[in-house]
């Protein structure tokens, strides 16, 4: 197998720039193009060195450090070597074009984690633990991506393989042994086997908990003109991003920006206040704001205490759903709606604030990390691969239990519970197809 290098770290600006080599001539091409500063020390397994990467002429490149790491004690369990030179585009290009005129072939997206894998260091979810990793977008993300780095969703499909394997010698020793295992009280022990097993495999697949971590949720600020839609997502983001007045109508677009609550990604949306209008491009503006709304996962519906309840506020009221939270905004002006009043309205949770001057703004954050957190699962499945495979499985055992409800013999179920062995068995994928690695891998950037 061929020699691969590639630059590991991003492109841009940085202090430091990793050239990653990996194969079997990972040693000669370092000692060609590195030259240590204490020679006696030189190229000692694991132990980092400072010198000078040289050209073929012997010009220095670079000053840099660099490690050999003899396989299998490697990322990769192949002879792996590192340069660790300066950031920025030239300097790391100039020290990996020298390793590739040394021997080295470009290494493809992934193949470094790809060959970790053919060499049996990961099975394929660790593998795509990693790109989950890398691509993690907020904190709870990279929990739940190291969690299945260290093993989370290979611990997963080993305890439920072993406890479907458990229930199918069950239905052998039934069938082999009629007379000691008897067939009925086998079915009942298999139902309850496959009632736990399915409901361990509905927790962790959620594709609701899957897209928030991949994703993020969506937070959309609603209310009529002027109730300060604007000013509380100013508030949220703690910096002046939406353009706030007097004057309604003010914002006639969807304006949009992240944020992160309680580790969780979230897209905070300030939408168009919502009111009958004949301004064409203020129409628009109320229209986005609807469709906005209908694909939320949290929508803070925003009433003006300053005023007396608006026939608008009212029905906005009556058509929130479980997603809502009403904010009672502006308290710190003289009330004109209570808290108590807007209960006759809705059974959302209510929340009195003041986005001018803070009020409230703790609660109001409190609430909507409950909201977020409440609805990821960090041990839950998050690759969209391993939650289709984990929803086969659970197809398979609810035929499983059909059969059993049919009262057809054990062995006719025990084809169900193959069917789900086998799909899980795909997670990890001991014997995966070219054309499936191709497409994992393929999605990794060039260096990991």
């Amino acid at each position: 197998m061929s020699t691969i290098a590639a630059i590991a770290t991003a492109r841009g600006l940085g202090g430091i720039a990793i050239i990653r080599v990996s194969g079997d001539r990972a040693l000669p091409i370092l000692q060609s193009a590195f030259h240590p500063l204490h020679a006696a020390h030189a190229f000692i397994p694991q132990r980092m060195m400072y010198g000078h990467v040289l050209s073929a002429t012997g010009d220095v490149l670079d000053e840099a450090l660099a490690v050999f790491m003899p396989g299998p004690h490697s990322y990769t369990r192949e002879d792996v070597a590192e340069i660790h030179c300066h950031g920025g585009d030239i300097a790391a290009r100039r020290v990996l074009a020298r390793v590739l005129a040394l021997g080295a072939v470009p290494a493809g997206p992934g193949e470094f984690t790809q060959r970790a894998f053919l060499n049996g260091r990961i099975d394929l979810s660790h593998a795509e633990a990693v790109m989950q990793l890398i691509g993690a977008n907020s904190e709870a993300a990279a929990r739940a991506s190291v969690r299945q780095l260290e093993g989370g969703v290979s611990g997963f499909v080993r305890d439920v393989s072993a406890r479907i394997l458990d229930l199918l010698a069950l239905i052998e020793a039934s069938t082999d042994f009629p007379d000691e295992v008897e067939e009925q009280t086998a079915s009942d022990q298999v139902a309850d086997g496959v009632h736990g097993i399915l409901a361990e495999l509905d927790r962790r697949c959620d594709p609701r908990s899957a897209r928030l971590l991949r994703e993020g949720a969506s937070i959309v600020l609603a209310g009529r003109p002027n109730v300060g839609k604007s000013s509380l997502m100013n508030a949220l983001l703690n910096q002046e991003r939406a353009i706030v007045t007097a004057v309604p109508g003010t914002t006639r677009d969807v304006l949009t920006e992240r944020i992160s609550i309680g580790g969780v990604l979230a897209e905070l949306s300030d939408t168009a206040g919502q009111r009958e209008t004949a301004d064409p491009v203020e129409k628009i503006g109320v229209d986005r704001a609807r469709t906005a709304m209908e694909s939320a996962d949290v929508i803070l519906y925003v009433i003006d205490a300053s005023e007396p309840l608006d026939p608008a506020d009212a029905e906005l009221l009556r058509t929130a759903d479980g997603r809502g939270l009403v904010c009672l905004n502006k308290t710190d002006l003289p009330p004109a709606v209570t808290r108590d009043a807007l209960a006759a309205h809705t059974a959302c949770e209510i929340l009195e604030l003041s986005a001018a001057t803070g009020a409230g703004m703790p609660q109001l954050l409190a609430a909507l990390e409950s909201r977020l957190t409440r609805d990821v699962s960090e041990d839950a499945l998050t690759v969209e691969r391993h939650i289709a495979l984990a929803q086969r499985a659970s197809d398979a055992l609810r035929a499983a239990l059909s059969a059993l409800a049919a009262r057809y013999p054990l062995d006719v179920v025990s084809i169900d519970l193959r069917e789900a062995l086998s799909a899980l068995s795909e997670i990890t994928a001991q014997n995966p197809t070219e054309s499936l690695l191709t497409e994992i891998f393929s999605r990794f950037c060039v260096g990991k």
